[in-house]
């Protein structure tokens, strides 16, 4: 999940200088909303709250029990209104991102390839797939670089002689 939050995180900030140059239309917005909750972004974006709150919790309870337990019977109730500004914010903000830079069809296309069984599979498998064809081209790299300095190493040594 954080490394969809990381390229998540990466779009918003490259967006916000094309967002300024061109603002999606309407329906380039409506339809890129749909595919981030098709893309269950936003539920990433719900599952951030828990954690949000656990970071809070030590710095207001200061290890005293009868805070914590006010902590936990309060937090639950304020976290949902006060989060849920942030939430739809983080939402049109990510809608925007997809909305500047695919067409509506386009859009609508993801959207319709993640609706069906094969792009459903493809977001439940990716967090384990991810990190696996990352490695895969980190072990690669290494091992291209590796051959890469040993062939320039051996051909520097033949001109020096």
């Amino acid at each position: 999940m954080s490394r969809v939050l990381t390229i998540i995180g990466a779009l918003l900030l490259a967006s916000v200088g094309t967002a300024s140059a061109q603002t999606p239309s309407p329906d380039a917005i409506a339809a890129a909303r749909t595919l981030v909750h098709t893309l269950k972004i936003s539920d990433q974006y719900k599952a951030l709250l828990p954690a949000i709150l656990l970071t809070i919790k030590p710095l207001l309870i200061q290890d005293r029990p009868e805070t914590e337990r006010e902590f936990d019977t309060n937090a639950p109730k304020v976290a949902e209104g006060a989060y849920a500004p942030h939430f739809n914010a983080m939402v049109d903000a990510a809608a925007t991102v997809y909305a500047s830079n695919f067409t509506v069809e386009e859009l609508r296309e993801m959207e319709a390839f993640y609706r069906r069984p094969a792009g459903q599979k493809l977001l439940e498998k990716s967090p384990s797939i991810g990190p696996q064809v990352d490695q895969i081209g980190r072990d690669g790299s290494r091992k291209a670089a590796d051959d890469l300095r040993v062939k320039l190493a051996e051909i520097m040594r033949q001109k020096a002689k």
